[in-house]
């Protein structure tokens, strides 16, 4: 429900908001990226609401027109699969579940959606072919609603967003609940054939879902993450659709999408656990990926009961999306697979003396050693309290090793850990803590704030990065001075390139 009319008379403006009830929506009609919108609680803050959407409007798109939209607390996205033929035949393949997004873009999808009933499912599909018989729709297309979910689905609160025509990125979950290639049933259309299959022939089997794999680091803000994929392995029970393997790269030019992880079985609860396996299973390095995100998202309480709304992913950001610390068993296993590393053949009887880097530390394999090994994981120098006894048997949680060099790469729960032997002339290059600022991704200098000598203080703006269409800001991460300044407004630079180097106050 909303007001989209020629009156924009502020004063008419708050009357249709008021009639369409608060909360609503200021929505630039010229509008995107979330630009030129405002959300108004109350009828006392409209008039400043709408003023400053109507400048953010004019600035941005050089038009003032906004239309207004009641604002949905709990929104779901649900969607229904329509196929329709050149004679006249249109048939729906039930719904699907898309709640689950970052900033409106979808990250799992379901099939079908958790808590519908047959009443408001028939009603809510029945609307869907409505829509495509309206228009005489031949081919593939979804019809997108948005759901008031605060008192669970019903039909008299689903209400039309749009309509995409074409195959979406989610389809396969709904070819795995009922059992149809939608690409072939595409092919046969575009042929001149009617629809393989009558509405009556069409049944839903069992639950699907669906992950998208990204090349993004949730830790940094979902910053892509390009480069190439030295390790690339994507374990599965169910149905990897990608379209890169192990050694090709990862570039700004393109959608960081890696790979769709599709899971189905007889319930949602199945196919979830699915889902979060798969996830858990991901090795990728060096490239980033949002796989432990993922299956944070798969295991969490609220998601497992399908009580999720579109807001879900920004109410819980931080919980899902701290960084990973390395388990006690990853620990040890890096201390072991180091150790190894650093073995030297010393005595005659055999025995193998492990000599440490730099002759830090010393160590006999044939002994059952209690030793601290301190070594660097992620780039944090930490100390480990090593029991050759711990890693016997098998490692839970550790999916698999890769190794780069003289350092050792373990997978646990999606993530990418790299170990290295502790070197203190190496020790905080690069790192926050250091105040060296790099490129995190190859791109383009568009806005630099400070001049070299400029006193800043933690979290001022410095420079900002534009890349794979996005802007990304980078800040000084404590108080100082701008000791080394390299960028440039206007230049290239490559991923990791030197841009900046803050000095603490005082040093």
């Amino acid at each position: 429900p909303g007001y989209l009319g020629e009156d924009q008379d502020p004063t008419n403006l708050a009357k249709e908001a008021a009639k369409i009830g608060y909360p609503v929506l200021i929505k630039a009609v010229a509008g995107g990226g979330g630009k030129g919108m405002r959300l108004v609680e109350a009828a006392e803050d409209f008039a400043d609401s709408l003023a400053s959407c109507q400048r953010e409007a004019t600035s941005s798109f050089g038009n003032a027109h906004v239309l207004l939209e009641k604002y949905i607390q709990r929104p779901r996205h649900i969607e229904v699969q329509v196929f329709g033929d050149t004679h006249g035949n249109i048939v729906h393949l039930f719904e699907r579940d898309c709640s689950l997004q970052r900033r409106h873009q979808k990250v799992i999808e379901e099939a079908p959606a958790p808590g519908m009933d047959a009443a408001t499912r028939e009603q809510l599909c029945c609307a869907a072919i409505r829509a495509a018989k309206a228009v005489n729709y031949v081919g593939a297309g979804t019809i997108e609603f948005i759901a008031d979910a605060s008192e669970g689905l019903r039909a008299d609160r689903i209400w039309f967003m749009e309509m995409n025509t074409r195959l979406q990125v989610e389809h396969p979950v709904t070819e795995e609940i009922t059992g149809v290639d939608l690409v072939e049933w595409q092919l046969r259309v575009a042929s001149g054939e009617p629809l393989p299959k009558r509405q009556d022939e069409l049944a839903i089997n069992g639950w699907a879902m669906e992950a998208r794999l990204y090349a993004e680091d949730p830790a940094k803000g979902f910053l892509p993450s390009t480069g190439p994929l030295d390790t690339l392995m994507l374990r599965s029970t169910g149905r990897v659709e990608t379209g890169v393997a192990e050694g090709d790269t990862i570039s700004t030019h393109y959608d960081p999408l890696i790979a769709k992880l599709v899971t189905s079985g007889p319930s949602r609860i199945d196919a979830l656990a699915a889902l979060a396996e798969d996830c858990r299973q991901v090795m990728c390095h060096p490239v980033r990926t949002n796989a432990a995100f993922l299956q944070r998202l798969c295991k969490h309480e609220e998601f497992i009961a399908g009580a999720v709304s579109t807001n879900f992913i920004g109410e819980n950001i931080d919980a899902l999306t701290d960084s990973p610390a390395p388990s006690e068993m990853l620990r040890q296993v890096a201390a072991y697979q180091l150790l190894r590393d650093a073995a030297q053949p010393a005595n005659d009887d055999g025995v193998f003396d492990l000599v440490y880097p730099e002759g830090q530390l010393g160590f006999r394999l044939n002994r059952p050693p209690r030793r601290t090994v301190p070594l660097v994981i992620n780039g944090a120098n930490i100390e480990v309290e090593f029991n050759r006894a711990s890693i016997d048997g098998p490692w839970p949680g550790i999916t698999g090793m890769a190794r780069n060099g003289s350092d050792i790469i373990l997978f646990e729960d999606g993530s990418a850990f790299v170990a290295s032997a502790f070197r203190k002339s190496f020790a905080g290059v690069g790192t926050a803590a250091s105040g060296t600022i790099l490129s995190p991704m190859p791109g383009k200098i568009i806005a630099v704030e400070v001049t070299q000598g400029d006193t800043v203080t933690k979290g001022q703006k410095l420079l900002t990065l534009e890349a794979m269409k996005m802007e990304h800001t980078l800040t000084a991460p404590f108080d100082g001075v701008v000791a080394e300044l390299n960028a440039v407004p206007g230049a290239q630079v490559q991923v990791e390139a030197l841009l900046a180097r803050i000095e603490a106050s005082g040093e």
